[in-house]
């Protein structure tokens, strides 16, 4: 995709707030994994404990590569928590453990914005690579049938993302809700939990308002292609 003043003006500042957004959860993340909590569990424990709480005993619990790439997959019931996070009894590891277990409960209680965002995944998948091509293709070519084909797919990946933030703020109400009703966290210790997930929770905004923006800069141009 070509630079242009939709670019500038559209996407560069939902950037920046992208770029704000993972500083904040970076700067979160790091404050709070060198604060060891009180009761001293580890993130796996943490889920362990979460999952068996929920009467859930299908889901397994791994140890997966990378910094800050934790995620529950339904596919294979699956609580994946990266090594800063899967042995460390930190406020930090013990907040993410619970949102992802968060996740793990919405499946097995069939949460309705979950289910709908597992099936968007491949339209989205498919809209968020081909999309922004096909437009741009349809733009230059002045082939109204691209621009539109492409609009419509791009469309679908943004519905994924807004499809997203529901799912992830009720992961983290129900980490904080859970943490604090299984005695697992101190009130001082719940707090710190809640800077780290609002922080994490304005990732998923900033990813939500870039996808708009690009969709609003492709609609904007194939009209000013038709002028």
């Amino acid at each position: 995709m070509y630079f242009d003043s939709y670019y500038l003006a559209l996407v560069v500042p939902a950037l920046l707030l992208s770029l704000f957004a993972q500083f904040l959860v970076s700067s979160a993340f790091s404050t709070y994994s060198k604060a060891r909590s009180s009761r001293g569990i580890s993130g796996r424990e943490t889920a362990a404990l979460l999952l068996r709480q929920n009467g859930i005993q299908d889901v397994r619990i791994e140890e997966t590569e990378g910094s800050l790439t934790d995620h529950y997959d339904p596919s294979s019931k699956t609580l994946r928590l990266s090594r800063s996070v899967y042995a460390s009894p930190s406020i930090a590891a013990i907040g993410v453990a619970a949102h992802e277990t968060g996740h793990a409960i919405q499946h097995a209680r069939g949460y309705g914005p979950l289910v709908l965002r597992s099936a968007l995944v491949p339209a989205a998948n498919l809209g968020s690579s081909a999309g922004p091509i096909l437009a741009v293709l349809g733009i230059a070519a002045a082939n109204e049938f691209l621009v539109t084909l492409g609009i419509i797919l791009f469309s679908a990946a943004v519905l994924f993302y807004f499809i997203t933030l529901p799912v992830e703020f009720d992961a983290s109400r129900r980490a904080v809700a859970l943490l604090k009703d299984n005695a697992v966290l101190s009130g001082g210790e719940l707090a710190g939990v809640k800077k780290v997930l609002t922080a994490a929770a304005l990732t998923y905004v900033a990813s939500a308002l870039t996808a708009v923006a690009n969709l609003l800069r492709l609609i904007l141009l194939s009209r000013n292609r038709r002028r």
